[in-house]
């Protein structure tokens, strides 16, 4: 079993101590977050806080590092709608997927009655946040409005999940 707080310690330690790889940890936590099958193992939220903290307290430019979490998660997305296209039915049936049907069931739910929208604010409802770009290339989502919606969210959700840290320091008057 990972031990969550352990790794969100070894990545804010990581990144306090190698800040020039700091918009690349950003971009593959933000990656493996928005993957359907990896979200589940990466507690990315807590760490890109934590991150958007550090990037207050460092002075570390805001700008890269919305945009490296900005392009991981479009990434990520984009793989796992390709995932979902490419197989179908049959990634239901990947592992930890598999194990967890309820979940694709209320993805494929969510997607139904929102559509377009559903992609778009789906990127913000915690476990469905990773399956709804699968669920959307299974049920053959046409590419450029997936993409829309896609590209749009991951840039509103990057800011989301950095600001506040930053913020939060900035407020505290560090």
């Amino acid at each position: 079993m990972l031990d969550f707080s352990a790794l969100l310690h070894a990545v804010t330690e990581f990144v306090k101590a190698n800040q020039d790889w700091a918009p690349f940890v950003i971009f593959v936590i933000a990656f493996a977050e928005s993957i359907a099958l990896l979200s589940l193992f990466v507690p990315a939220t807590a760490m890109l806080l934590a991150i958007g903290a550090l990037i207050e307290a460092s002075g570390i430019p805001m700008l890269p590092m919305w945009l490296a979490a900005t392009l991981g998660a479009i990434l990520g997305d984009a793989l796992s709608y390709w995932i979902g296209w490419r197989y179908k039915d049959q990634a239901r049936g990947f592992w930890p997927l598999s194990r967890q049907p309820e979940l694709v069931a209320r993805a494929e739910a969510f997607f139904h009655r929102f559509g377009f929208w559903g992609v778009a604010i789906g990127r913000f409802f915690g476990p469905l946040r990773a399956i709804i770009p699968l669920v959307a290339g299974i049920l053959a989502m046409r590419q450029i409005p997936f993409q829309i919606a896609n590209i749009g969210s991951a840039a509103l959700w990057a800011f989301a999940m950095l600001a506040p840290g930053a913020a939060a320091l900035k407020l505290m008057g560090h």
